[in-house]
């Protein structure tokens, strides 16, 4: 719990106590259930906080200096990786959580029914068949990195955020400055912000892009 704190305390974001008690019901559901039916690997269960939870806190880095967005699509949720956590944090803002594997579905809307999630709603399909916009978009690499930048440029709508997970390790992530230059040809801000070790239990690098506007200072 103590890393989530810290991860929510970096991107911007305060915990209330019912917030927190819902977290922890979260990482024992994940523990209890979506490790059993395969929705995260079998040694994942020891660091649930570290690296999954606290993780999915960070994205909210993208909002720092701005509103807290109205809706979120996050893409390729798996079993509510970050759009879970994330929506306890913002029990104002829409979830749409959509992954395209129907097992992932179905664990999600068991997720969303355990938790009581009322701002929160599972979506089975391709995100490269969405045609909507959004205010914003969130993803942790179910797409691969060019890939999800191109279809930001997309589904973004004016002045809307997109957020991805790129790497955990120390090193400045190789393809950064080429996803930045994909962003920028595509009409889209982006830069590439370093998760201090501090908020995480270890350092770790987010991709933020904006159509418009400036982008949140790291």
């Amino acid at each position: 719990m103590k890393q989530a704190e810290a991860a929510a305390a970096w991107a911007g974001i305060t915990l209330d106590p019912p917030q927190r008690r819902l977290l922890a019901s979260y990482a024992d559901w994940l523990v209890a259930e979506a490790i059993p039916a395969g929705g995260l690997g079998p040694r994942e269960g020891d660091r649930i906080w570290e690296r999954h939870i606290a993780d999915s806190l960070v994205f909210a880095a993208g909002w720092r200096d701005a509103p807290v967005p109205h809706e979120l699509l996050d893409v390729g949720s798996g079993v509510g990786l970050p759009g879970i956590p994330l929506a306890i944090a913002w029990p104002e803002c829409r979830f749409t959580l959509l992954d395209r594997a129907g097992r992932r579905t179905r664990l999600l809307i068991r997720a969303v029914r355990v938790l009581g999630l009322e701002n929160a709603v599972v979506a089975q399909g391709d995100v490269f068949d969405v045609a909507d916009e959004w205010h914003g978009v969130i993803g942790r690499g179910a797409v691969k990195a060019p890939e999800f930048v191109g279809l930001c440029s997309k589904l973004l709508d004016d002045h809307g955020v997109a957020v991805l997970g790129l790497s955990r390790r120390p090193e400045h992530p190789e393809r950064g400055d080429d996803l930045i230059n994909i962003a920028a040809g595509l009409g889209l801000e982006a830069e590439v912000v370093k998760v201090p070790e501090s908020a995480l239990d270890a350092v770790a690098w987010l991709l933020i892009m904006r159509r418009g506007g400036l982008l949140p200072k790291p």
